[in-house]
């Protein structure tokens, strides 16, 4: 039995294919578009990175909410199990250690959805992409 999106009109093997239906435009058209039960969890940390990186412009680039000063600094997504984070890989090697309970790849943390945000550490991170990354 396929499923077609009616907003859309693109059609799915399983009915209620989660997908992307269209781009979203802004921050606040990206979260709306995400299940009612993450976006308190993606405002929390949209809400962290404007705090930590003020003079940065929030846009959608590669369809995830992100902050670019001169150029993209950090992007955040929703995913089915977690929160994906994105500050670079040379941001993940040096925050290795503080990231050691984390679920971490070259370039990616992949946040609980469950339990507190690392408010403190995302925040350091979004400052070092800031200086590292910004112009």
């Amino acid at each position: 039995m396929s499923w077609k999106c009616p907003a859309c009109g693109r059609e799915f093997k399983r009915t209620d294919q989660s997908h992307y239906c269209g781009r979203p435009k802004t921050v606040d058209e990206y979260i709306e578009s995400q299940d009612e039960s993450v976006r308190p969890r993606l405002r929390e940390l949209r809400a962290v990175l404007l705090s930590a990186l003020p003079d940065a412009e929030e846009c959608v680039s590669w369809s995830m909410p992100t902050y670019r000063r001169g150029r993209n600094l950090i992007h955040f997504a929703a995913a089915k199990k977690h929160i994906g984070l994105y500050p670079g890989g040379e941001a993940t090697t040096v925050f290795a250690e503080e990231l050691k309970d984390f679920d971490v790849s070259r370039g990616t943390v992949r946040l609980p959805m469950e339990g507190e945000l690392p408010v403190e550490l995302i925040a350091r991170i979004a400052v070092w992409c800031r200086e590292t990354y910004g112009k």
